[in-house]
């Protein structure tokens, strides 16, 4: 067994919220050890770079806030401290210039993560700050010092306190398997199970449909389901559906799966209005198919005529039925896809089990931060935002605690 000495805070989790949190801390002189059962830090940060790393948005701060579920008091407060414009300052602090998509998200200019962690590691690693890779946290032994199972056996140490940032249920592969909620659990924390969140639900499409347009995007559409209405792009898959519009919806939409299934509508023309959309499709040439109808007077692509087929094989003629069937083709959602290909997860300790300060009520000196708590919001940078303001939060209130002892 290995004893790890010297340490006033061990933050157990190495991504965004526990570096975060580590260069807070260590800035303020405390000795700072970060475990990971990774080998390498910020995986999960590393695969949300490959798109194009959307670290934050520009709207309002306001309207921001408005996008966290539940709306819990002390993740508002986090991010009114740590707000959108910080995260562009420390970025750009690093070395790695910020701009505005024409969507509003916030990217860094290389429009990659990797540049960002390599200075953001190399500050760490200026600030004292050790990792401790492969490191896959077991909990508190008899002693109370923290043990960690790595490949040269058991290590522990016995940190001033301690920083949970473990992450949530998704990306399992990535390190963030929600493995730890036993262990806490166990221990007398109240922890919401996990769920989907930011996910593709299924659809029981035809063998034909399916084969054929597995992967196929629907570009530019408005996805409706109650009251509320989402205008961006979908991703026909071999299980169903999915893509930034779908989860714009999702937890509306798991919620309602809770209850049977649920039909959304999809307007594959929302630049269109109805009434002109029904001129254009009833001014067709003699003998014309409506698969020519369709690609010509509606401008459909064909996977959008197709779809338009899934839910309804008998097409009408009729100019007008059809144009409302453009504006609001029905797709019935039979569940989830599962946590395992969501992109984030709702659930995880509850904020009631936390103090102001981010600290475990049941277990002084232990503080919790990022996705493993029970938050969940949208894709858009809202849930590294999260993931920064609690990892800054939690780091403030384990710095008063150790001001303290």
């Amino acid at each position: 067994m290995t004893h790890i000495p010297d340490i006033d805070i061990a933050i157990i989790g190495a991504g965004p919220a526990g570096l975060y949190a580590a260069e807070h801390l260590s800035a303020a002189g405390c000795k700072v050890a970060i475990f990971d059962r990774m080998a390498t830090p910020g995986r999960k940060f590393l695969m949300a770079g490959r798109g194009g790393l959307n670290l934050t948005h520009s709207e309002a701060l306001d309207e921001f806030l408005t996008r966290y579920h539940p709306q819990h008091e002390a993740l508002l407060d986090a991010v009114r401290a740590c707000p959108p414009a910080e995260i562009r300052r420390w970025c750009e602090g690093l070395g790695q210039e910020t701009f505005t998509g024409s969507s509003g998200r916030v990217f860094p200019r290389a429009m990659k993560a990797s540049p960002l962690l390599r200075a953001w590691r190399a500050r760490l690693d200026g600030q004292g700050v050790r990792l401790f890779p492969r490191h896959a946290w077991q909990g508190w032994d008899d002693d109370q010092a923290v043990t960690f199972e790595t490949p040269d056996g058991i290590a522990t140490a016995k940190p001033r306190a301690t920083l949970l940032a473990l992450g949530g249920a998704s990306w399992p592969r990535l390190g963030s398997d929600g493995g730890w909620t036993d262990l806490l659990a166990g221990a007398g924390v109240e922890v919401v199970p996990f769920a989907p969140s930011n996910c593709g639900f299924t659809v029981d499409w035809s063998a034909y449909f399916a084969d054929r347009f597995a992967g196929s995007p629907l570009k530019h559409v408005s996805v409706r389901h109650g009251d509320l209405s989402v205008t961006g792009d979908a991703m026909i898959s071999r299980y169903g559906i999915e893509g930034g519009a779908i989860y714009a919806l999702s937890s509306q939409l798991r919620d309602a799966l809770a209850q049977g299934d649920v039909r959304i509508t999809i307007d594959l023309r929302p630049g269109a209005d109805h009434s002109a959309l029904a001129v254009r499709l009833e001014n067709t040439k003699k003998g014309e198919s409506i698969a020519n109808r369709l690609r010509k007077r509606a401008g459909l692509s064909p996977v959008s005529a197709s779809l338009l087929r899934e839910a309804s094989p008998s097409l009408p003629r009729d100019p007008a039925a059809l144009a409302s069937l453009i504006k609001a083709c029905p797709v019935t959602l039979t569940g989830t896809s599962g946590l395992d290909r969501a992109i984030s997860t709702a659930g995880g300790i509850a904020f009631d089990a936390l103090d102001e300060s981010f600290m475990l009520k049941c277990r002084p000196g232990v503080f919790a931060c990022g996705e493993m708590l029970d938050w969940e919001a949208p894709t858009g940078g809202y849930l590294l935002q999260g993931c920064f303001a609690t990892g800054l939060a939690a780091a403030k209130g384990a710095q008063t605690w150790l001001s303290r002892q």
